[in-house]
């Protein structure tokens, strides 16, 4: 029995503005929990709670659905419950200055020891050199160095006095102090001293031996008195050097005493500070030499001044709540930190004050999160975040000291430990591609939070629909939507996922739709509200924005560039429907599926597969067909069958089995030599029963053949077969509901092939009797005959006869 077409009701489910209850969205209240997403929703408040190693979140689903937005509602909302993280600062290492120590600190403390070790730095440069200038000072190390000079020559004079009573004189030489032997007040020449009798020359010799290993002695423990009034001086320094820094640092340990590393800290500075005294003294001289040197902050001075200063690696001073980071541009070192060098008199220079924090750093103790294709595509970036989560701490080193490329002498510093949520963004796939080559992702995001696109429609759902268009206005600042427009926006978002049933909670979309409104309310000069007619307005503006290629398209095929009949019919042809999607144009166009049959060894062949224009999931629905055709009409008979299916005039791939039911009926029709009706396009995939399997973009495909048509003229016996299953699907232009109203167009849905070859061929279908046999005359019975007759031939030809007996009875029993 024939299907009767759809009425108009089933093509477009209305949403009726009255069952809204309001008058305006001004009436309604904001909305406060996440709309559609009850599932994302459970699993980030599972992902916040648990504090256990590993639980980090990949919030994942298309782009547009509000996953950041949501993501970053919820850590705000937790994050304000939790405590200020700690302070982190580095200071010098004075045992290792190549390895800066981290200190762990107070919220705010870490500005306050900064500016406190600043002023202590100035307090020192003003208290040293006066301490080492005061008169007390002076006269101690003057005493000091009279005492040992008075020691000094006592004990020279000692061995002059001893060399005297023996002739002999002590002088000093250019290589040192030398004896030589005296003669009336006069020092003896060498050629005199020779011509001496031998036994004084001895005695004398020998004396100057004496002499000469006691002024050894003399002057080895002159060294030592040297050495000693050095270490006195030294002490004097340092006991000077105390009582001027003692009291300002005690001041400092005072205020920080309840930090034991803070009090350890001002130690070592005490200790530094005493210890490299002198070069304190003349520090101010290196700083004025250098002050004409263009340099940051970081290392203005000289050195030793630098050495004493706090770098603030990460203040919360001002911080309320855990730290919630999004980091829009994770490079390795953006995540991880930095040491920035200078150059300086040729030289690239660092210290531990150019030490920079990363989003690590800033998030350590709170939340960060990232984009996770924006963080794969940086290079090594994926890999040091995997490394800290598993080690738990932050180390800052270059990607030359990670790759072990430079060997150049760097800064260590000291690991800072990480407790951090992380929480990646991405699509859906990139979240499976992730996890299935990536052994290390299951264990670091153990939480996978999916968000939904489309949501259930039903009156209530309508209504907390109407919810999210007032906040998502309010937020924009926006004209208030009365009734008419909630319901045209609430029929748009259903439009867009394609199902009656169900509405679309991509945010994007739906907050352009409405911001689009609210302009072409503005320019309409409508007030303050935004109605219908704007929604309307704004959605054919955006089809028309994206309409340049879908007019392209159907202009060639109503010029007959594209050959696409519309009236008549035709045997082994019929319109099939496919849809095309680039950019932001998404629409649909009829397409000439044609099948030619004849004798063969039971092959379908799939020209556009053989080309290798169609795709696996085309070419298993011709396979689909092969199937069908063995079960329906090859019970008793080989199927002796050789065919070809091709769209005609497509120059590109072809992919999806939405034309299965198409090929199928124009296969039907070639065998049974039945024309089809060219008024009729047809959708929809098929299985091995022949039963109508429900495809994408229903919608899409209707309208673009109704274009078609109504470019050619419509003749009102034109239309589109579907399967039933896309009835739920239907929510179709307004136009072409008009014209299906008015007999001008019509809609059919089918459960299977035979319906659908009915419609198509006015020719009932026919189902097998008790007896296993069609009704004579239908559409089956002239496929089977066919078949058989291919088959009593192939069997003729193969058994060596001229076939005319076969061919005679395949003659017979052809209707």
């Amino acid at each position: 029995m024939t299907s009767e077409p759809l009425g108009p009701h089933q093509l477009f489910h209305r949403c009726d503005p009255q069952s809204l209850g309001i008058e305006t969205t001004d009436e309604l209240e904001r909305i406060e929990s996440v709309l559609g997403q009850e599932r994302a929703v459970n699993a980030i408040l599972f992902g916040i709670g648990i504090r256990h190693e590993g639980y980090n979140l990949f919030a994942l689903g298309p782009s547009g659905t509000g996953k950041r937005t949501t993501i970053t509602q919820f850590l705000d909302r937790q994050a304000d419950d939790e405590p200020v993280p700690h302070d982190w600062c580095y200071v010098s290492n004075f045992e290792h200055p190549y390895k800066p120590r981290a200190l762990k600190l107070p919220p705010g403390v870490g500005v306050s020891l900064r500016d406190d070790m600043a002023s202590l730095i100035e307090e020192l440069r003003r208290a040293i050199p006066a301490a080492f200038e005061s008169e007390d000072y002076r006269t101690r190390k003057q005493e000091a160095e009279e005492a040992f000079k008075e020691r000094q020559e006592e004990a020279f004079n000692k061995i002059q006095q001893k060399a005297q009573e023996q002739d002999i004189a002590l002088i000093r030489t250019p290589v040192g102090l030398a004896f030589a032997p005296v003669e009336d007040g006069e020092v003896v020449s060498p050629d005199n001293f020779k011509e001496l009798p031998e036994e004084e020359r001895e005695r004398l010799e020998e004396e100057i031996a004496q002499l000469q290993e006691e002024l050894q002695e003399t002057i080895h423990q002159v060294r030592q008195w040297e050495r000693g009034a050095r270490e006195k001086v030294k002490e004097l320094n340092r006991e000077v050097a105390m009582f001027a820094v003692g009291h300002l640092i005690d001041d400092l340990r005072n205020t920080h005493a309840e930090l034991p590393e803070v009090v350890d800290y001002l130690n070592a500075v005490q200790e530094d500070v005493v210890e490299n005294v002198d070069e304190f003294r003349q520090a101010e001289e290196q700083s004025q030499m250098m002050a004409n040197v263009p340099a940051p902050r970081s290392l203005m001075g000289p050195p030793l001044f630098r050495r004493y200063q706090v770098n603030v690696l990460v203040d919360h001073s001002e911080s309320e709540g855990a730290p919630v980071i999004y980091e829009d541009h994770p490079t390795y070192n953006n995540l991880v930190g930095r040491i920035e060098h200078m150059a300086q008199m040729g030289a690239l220079v660092t210290d531990f004050n150019m030490i920079k924090p990363g989003a690590l750093h800033r998030a350590n103790g709170g939340y960060l999160i990232l984009d996770a294709r924006e963080l794969l595509m940086q290079p090594y970036a994926w890999q040091g975040l995997k490394r800290l989560l598993r080690s738990q701490e932050v180390k800052i080193e270059s990607l030359g000291q990670t790759l072990s490329v430079v060997s150049t002498v760097s800064l260590d510093p000291e690991p800072i430990p990480l407790d951090v949520k992380v929480v990646l963004i991405g699509d859906r796939r990139l979240y499976y591609l992730i996890h299935r080559h990536d052994p290390d992702f299951a264990e670091l995001f153990k939480v996978e939070a999916d968000f939904s696109d489309r949501m259930a429609r039903t009156a209530e759902k309508n209504r907390r629909y109407a919810q999210l268009i007032a906040t998502l206005a309010r937020k924009e600042n926006l004209r208030a939507f009365d009734a008419g427009a909630v319901a045209r926006v609430i029929e748009r978002s259903a439009r867009m996922t394609g199902d009656a049933e169900r509405l679309s909670i991509h945010l994007l979309s739906v907050v352009d739709l409405l911001r689009e409104a609210d302009h072409w309310a503005g320019t309409s000069g409508n007030g303050t509200t935004v109605t219908a007619a704007d929604v309307q307005k704004a959605i054919d503006a955006q089809i028309n924005r994206a309409g340049r290629l879908r007019e392209r398209a159907h202009e060639r095929i109503e010029r007959g560039t594209v050959l696409i009949d519309v009236t008549g019919e035709r045997v082994g042809q019929v319109n099939g429907l496919s849809v095309v999607a680039l950019g932001n144009a998404t629409f649909g166009q009829p397409s000439r599926i044609t099948a030619r049959a004849r004798m063969g060894e039971g092959k379908v062949v799939d020209i556009e597969r053989e080309v290798e224009l169609g795709g696996p999931i085309h070419s298993k629905g011709v396979l689909i067909l092969s199937g069908y055709l063995n079960a329906r009409y090859a019970l008793r008979y080989p199927l002796s069958l050789s065919a070809s299916l091709v769209f005609e005039q497509s120059y590109g791939g072809v992919e999806g089995d939405s034309a299965s039911m198409a090929e199928l009926c124009a296969l039907l029709s070639a065998l049974a030599g039945l024309p089809v009706k060219q008024t009729l396009a047809i959708t929809g995939s098929v299985n091995q029963y022949g039963e109508a399997q429900p495809i994408g973009a229903v919608n899409e495909k209707i309208e673009g053949f109704f274009d078609v048509c109504q470019a050619k003229g419509l003749t009102g016996d034109q239309g589109v077969i579907i399967p039933r299953a896309n009835l739920k699907h239907l929510m179709v232009r307004e136009d072409v509901v008009e014209a299906v109203e008015a007999g001008a167009f019509h809609v059919y849905a089918v459960d299977g092939v035979d319906d659908a070859i009915e419609l198509l061929t006015g020719v009932p279908a026919g189902e097998r009797d008790e007896e296993g046999q069609f009704p004579a005359g239908s559409v089956n019975q002239q496929v089977e005959a066919q078949l058989i007759a291919f088959s009593e031939r192939q069997r003729a030809f193969t058994n060596g006869s001229d076939g005319k007996t076969a061919a005679a009875e395949s003659e017979g029993a052809t209707p």
